[in-house]
């Protein structure tokens, strides 16, 4: 006759099948006395007779989730036997031996004698692993919406004043070189001069933040990014005086990507000069570059300090700098400029650690070729400074840039006619279209813009010849315009010669 398995026995193999692991032990000591298959396979051992209460972190690899030894006064155990109730504690990471991590949750009950008294604590443990993945996942993703929608909503206004400013420093410019005709003072001429090379300044810190804004993206062309840098060599190690530099350049192999190599530079360029100042003259700066599926990978990595975890968002937006005093004072535009760059081409930017477990490396992935649409029609072709003759109409919606334009045009031999809106400059040259040779067109108008602006002078002289002028950089509306049939387009702020080549392109 076979023999009957004993309750406890029942009750061991029953517990073993549940998908709970349990632990039991004494109290208040906390003497192991039993735990079933499911808490082995959570916590990848077995329960051990050696632990007592104060001393379950070590031996079970208990952990918080920021992977700090659990303190043994928060322990399930401690915890149910202090409160005198059942408690649950659902910040427990497992570490197990074979190195696999498990999150859990706990509930622990304490178990009393007929006196009152706790005799025994029995903690069930829930493997949550998936649940807590799946939390940190939506706080991750909400994360990252959120500092989208912050930087989108900077990159606005950056891109806005940006304009703005490239409308005022284009007068001023424009207004220098008209100073400087005819002047033969010495001290008047080096006084214009340095207006003129403070408006270059100026422009360069508003195409700054348009590259922030996403309103930078002008040329872009198949271009191999370790043909970029080995150009670049001796201009990267110039600018980082004594500081060991290393190349290690692997992507060329697998095939170009599609950017503007101006904006590429920039990027590059930029990264390094983040490097330098991190390391503080001491360090070593490593650019590297491989392929990696539909993406060239391009890192620019340090031995300094490293990015705190704080900081790490914010240091890409614009304004924002750790280098506040010194002759190292920063603008605060480098990396909001990177960031512009490369999201305005399809890529993503990340800090990881930097060189041997120490700094921090900049990861910039872009598209490869075949990732990304490639076009570059309306390419800018630069010709030769010429005066000439005819009638160009000025069309602005800003006074001073209208008026600065004029001047300019008239002093390069031109007669001009001027219009403050689109629907002005379409009244006027439809009173005389044979009168205007070409016409310069302001992009950014309220009410009738540049494209209906142009749109409707087309339909008067379908070959108008447009010169388009925008604060903005070349962007996806002016690449439209000019598929549409205008001519040229420049970015303001330019120099007069720039104006000059252009209108001689257009006027023939």
């Amino acid at each position: 006759m076979a023999e009957v398995p004993s309750d406890a026995e029942i009750i061991s193999t029953l517990a073993d099948d549940l998908p709970v692991g349990l632990w039991v032990a004494r109290a208040p000591a906390g003497e192991f006395v039993y735990a079933n298959r499911t808490f082995g396979e959570i916590m990848g051992t077995v329960g051990l007779a050696d632990p007592k209460a104060g001393g379950y972190a070590s031996p079970y690899g208990i952990f918080t989730r920021d992977g700090v030894p659990y303190p043994e006064a928060k322990m399930p155990f401690v915890r149910a036997l202090e409160e005198k109730r059942v408690v649950v504690v659902d910040d427990l990471t497992i570490r197990r031996p074979d190195g696999a991590r498990v999150d859990v949750r706990a509930f622990a009950r304490p178990v009393t004698n007929a006196a009152g008294a706790i005799t025994h604590v029995v903690i069930a443990f829930f493997d949550i692993t998936r649940e807590v993945h799946a939390q940190q996942a939506r706080a991750e993703s909400e994360h990252r919406l959120a500092r989208a929608q912050r930087l989108e909503s900077i990159g606005t206004l950056a891109g806005g004043i940006a304009h703005d400013f490239n409308n005022l420093i284009f007068g001023i410019k424009l207004i220098g070189t008209e100073l400087a005709i005819g002047e033969t003072d010495a001290r008047r001429l080096r006084s214009l001069a340095l207006v003129d090379d403070i408006t270059e300044r100026a422009a360069t810190l508003t195409r700054s933040l348009l590259g922030f804004a996403r309103r930078g993206k002008q040329r872009p062309m198949p271009v191999a990014l370790d043909d970029v840098i080995a150009a670049m060599r001796e201009l990267l190690t110039r600018a980082l005086g004594g500081i060991a530099l290393e190349f290690e350049l692997g992507a060329t192999d697998r095939g170009p990507i599609v950017a503007d190599r101006t904006q590429l530079e920039q990027v590059v360029l930029n990264l390094v000069l983040n490097a330098r100042d991190a390391v503080k003259g001491t360090g070593r700066v490593r650019v590297t570059t491989r392929s990696a599926a539909e993406r060239v990978i391009l890192e620019v990595a340090d031995d300094g300090p490293g990015v705190p975890d704080g900081l790490r968002e914010r240091v890409f937006e614009p304004y924002f700098t750790t280098k506040t005093k010194g002759p190292d004072h920063g603008t605060g535009l480098g990396l909001a400029t990177v960031l512009g760059i490369v999201e305005s081409h399809g890529g993503t930017i990340e800090i990881g650690h930097g060189l041997v477990g120490r700094g921090a490396t900049f990861r910039v992935a872009l598209p490869k070729t075949d990732a990304i649409a490639a076009s570059a029609a309306g390419a800018i072709v630069r010709g030769e400074p010429a005066r000439g003759s005819g009638t160009i109409l000025v069309v602005d919606d800003d006074d001073i840039v209208r008026r600065a334009i004029t001047l300019a045009i008239e002093n390069l031999g031109y007669d001009t006619a001027a219009a403050a809106s689109g629907a002005e400059a379409v009244e006027l040259f439809r009173r005389n279209p044979s009168a205007i040779s070409a016409v310069v067109l302001d992009m950014v108008m309220p009410g009738m813009n540049g494209r209906a602006t142009y749109l409707a002078l087309r339909d008067i002289v379908p070959e108008i010849p447009v010169l388009l002028m925008s604060g903005f950089t070349l962007d996806d509306e002016v690449q439209t315009l000019l598929e549409l049939g205008v001519r040229r387009f420049v970015a303001k702020p330019c120099s007069v010669d720039d104006l000059a080549r252009e209108l001689a392109a257009i006027v023939g």
